[in-house]
C-alpha cells in the first residue's frame, strides 16, 4: 500500500521479455537467408578492388617497379662504363651500403637532413593550421583574397620560387636586405642562414595545402561545440588545443605525413638557392647528395643505394607515427 491506499503494481521493466515467436514459414527461411547475405558478404569483399584494379596495375608501373630497379642497381656496380656498356655490371652485393655507411659525410649529411626537415615540418604545420583557423574569423572577401594568394603560392613551381626568394634576399638587388638595412649581407654563404633561407621558401609553397585541409575539417566541426567552448570563456588557443586538435586528428595525422614525405626529400629549392649544396657541401641533403654521388661522380649504384636508404627511412618514421597513433586509439 501506498500513502494514499492504492497498490503498487509491479515495474513493467521487471517483468521478463517475451520473444515473439516465428512462424514455420519465416523459421525455414532463416538459414537460407543467413546463406544468401554471407554470399553477398563475400562477394561483395572483391568489388573495391576490382574497381581498384586499373589503378594498382597503374601504381605498380609507376612506383613498384622503379623501386625495384632502384634496389636492384644499387647491389652493382653501375658507373658510366657500365651504362655505356663498356663494361659488364659486377655485383657488389651490400658493397655499396658498406661503403656508405663507412662515410663520415653520410652521416653529417643525414643529420641536417633531419633537423632541416623537422624544422620545415614544424613550421609549415603551425603556420598552415593558423591561417586555417583565421579563415574561419575573417569575413568572406578578405578570405577569397588569402585564398587565392595561397594557392598561387601552392602552384608555383619549385624553380620559380626559388628564384624568386633568390632576388628578394639578393645582396646587391633584394629589396628585403634594403628594408633591414643589412648591406651587401649575403643569405647563401653561411650554413645556417642558407638553410633558414630554404626553409622560408619551403614553409611558403608548402603551407596552402596545410591550410586548405584543415580549413575544410574545420568548417565539418559543428558551430555547437566551438560556441559552447566561447561561452565557457576559453581562449582561441584553448579551443585550438583541447577541442580542434583531438577532432582534427585524423586530418592532421595526413597532412604531417605529406609534410615529412615532401621535406625530408627536398631537391629542388636546396639545388638551386644553394647552387648545389653550398660552399663545401655544407648545405646538403640526402636527395642532392644522392644526386651528386649518382650523376656528378658516375656512381650510380652509390646514389640508388642512398635512395634505398631514403625510402626505408621514410617508411619506418610513416609507420613509427601511426603505430603511435593506434596506441592512442586512434581510428585511421
Amino acid at each position: 500500500m501506498n500513502d494514499r491506499g492504492s497498490v503498487k503494481t509491479p515495474v513493467a521493466a521487471a517483468a521478463p521479455t517475451v520473444r515473439a515467436a516465428r512462424s514455420p514459414r519465416e523459421a525455414a527461411d532463416a538459414p537460407g537467408r543467413r546463406t544468401a547475405r554471407g554470399a553477398a558478404r563475400r562477394t561483395g569483399g572483391w568489388t573495391p578492388w576490382l574497381y581498384l584494379a586499373p589503378a594498382l596495375v597503374v601504381l605498380g608501373g609507376l612506383l613498384v617497379y622503379p623501386i625495384y630497379q632502384l634496389g636492384l642497381i644499387s647491389f652493382f656496380q653501375y658507373t658510366q662504363a657500365q651504362v655505356s656498356g663498356g663494361e659488364p655490371a659486377t655485383f657488389e652485393g651490400f658493397g655499396n651500403y658498406a661503403e656508405l655507411f663507412g662515410d663520415p659525410q653520410f652521416w653529417q649529411v643525414l643529420l641536417a637532413t633531419v633537423l632541416f626537415a623537422a624544422a620545415c615540418v614544424v613550421s609549415t604545420l603551425a603556420v598552415g593550421c593558423a591561417l586555417a583557423v583565421l579563415l574561419t574569423r575573417v569575413r568572406a572577401l578578405p578570405r577569397l583574397a588569402l585564398m587565392l594568394a595561397a594557392l598561387g603560392a601552392w602552384a608555383t613551381p619549385a624553380v620559380t620560387g626559388s628564384t624568386v626568394w633568390l632576388f628578394l634576399f639578393d645582396p646587391d638587388f633584394g629589396p628585403v636586405n634594403r628594408m633591414l638595412g643589412l648591406g651587401d649581407h649575403s643569405w647563401t654563404y653561411g650554413r645556417i642562414s642558407a638553410f633558414f633561407l630554404v626553409l622560408l621558401e619551403v614553409v611558403w609553397c608548402s603551407f596552402p595545402f596545410v591550410m586548405v585541409t584543415v580549413y575544410a575539417g574545420i568548417r565539418a566541426v559543428p558551430g555547437g561545440v566551438l560556441e559552447a567552448a566561447s561561452l565557457d570563456g576559453a581562449s582561441q588557443w584553448r579551443i585550438w588545443r583541447s577541442v580542434l586538435a583531438p577532432m582534427l586528428r585524423p586530418i592532421l595525422v595526413v597532412v604531417t605525413i605529406q609534410s615529412v614525405i615532401w621535406d625530408f626529400k627536398v631537391f629542388t629549392q636546396i639545388y638551386v638557392m644553394t647552387n648545389g649544396g653550398g660552399i663545401a657541401g655544407q648545405n646538403l641533403v640526402l636527395n642532392v647528395y644522392a644526386y651528386q654521388q649518382a650523376f656528378a661522380s658516375s656512381q650510380y649504384g652509390l646514389g640508388s643505394a642512398i635512395g634505398i636508404v631514403t625510402l626505408v627511412i621514410l617508411l619506418a618514421v610513416t609507420l613509427v607515427y601511426l603505430r603511435l597513433l593506434r596506441r592512442q586509439g586512434e581510428e585511421l
